[in-house]
């Protein structure tokens, strides 16, 4: 069993994430933690994060891995972030939709393991700005 040290970035990171009420791209979070560490350090401590099931990634609709906190997570199941995910067109926002979970069977023969499920569209507070 490994240990997990709580370093400052460790800490850091995390808190930002929790605290986030969207998904932050490894950039986003450079940008808040103010130089706090590099580039290579704040990647380390997200596959930590991931490995210990503190947070998930989520790939938007351009590709860019985001990383939210695990707030409804099943770690017991195989599939446990099949939830759904809003990337909004206008503002870039990416948002974890927890009370939306879809399903999907696929054909005998494939096994899943990955999924992630993103809508694109509009959020609601840059819907309410254009009114």
């Amino acid at each position: 069993m490994k240990t997990t040290r709580n370093t400052a970035a460790r800490s850091a990171i995390l808190e930002l994430i929790n605290d986030s009420n969207v998904a932050l791209s490894q950039p986003a979070i450079q940008h808040k933690l103010n130089g706090l560490c590099d580039r290579v350090t704040i990647y380390r401590v997200l596959d930590r994060l991931l490995d210990d099931g503190l947070i998930h990634k989520i790939v938007n609709v351009n590709g860019v891995v985001n990383y939210a906190a695990c707030s409804t997570c099943n770690h017991d199941q195989e599939h446990d972030h099949e939830h759904i995910h809003f990337s909004c067109r206008v503002c870039g926002e990416l948002t974890c939709l927890d009370q939306v979970i879809p399903s999907f069977s696929l054909p005998e023969g494939f096994q899943a393991e990955e999924t992630f499920f993103t809508i694109s569209g509009i959020c609601p507070n840059c819907k309410d700005s254009k009114k």
